[in-house]
């Protein structure tokens, strides 16, 4: 089972470092993401910072990001 504690990730938005805590399988399904829309998974972040506004932090930007593509699979189906 992957770590339910968050890890800190590396990641380069706009060309700057920055980190995102995030769980493992949170990391995962993003990678499995970034793959599918053929995207490294600094792009797919940059997308999703883009979209988030500055309401919410990044990683939970990331974590509404990745549930919002899971819930759209199941109703897809």
């Amino acid at each position: 089972m992957p770590d339910a504690r968050p890890r800190k990730r590396s990641l380069t938005l706009q060309g700057h470092r920055t980190s995102v805590s995030l769980e493992d399988a949170f990391w995962e399904e993003l990678l499995a993401l970034a793959e599918v829309r053929g995207l490294s998974v600094n792009a797919l972040v940059a997308e999703i910072d883009a979209e988030r506004g500055v309401s919410a932090g990044l990683a939970s930007a990331i974590r509404v990001h990745i549930l919002q593509q899971l819930k759209n699979r199941l109703s897809d189906g």
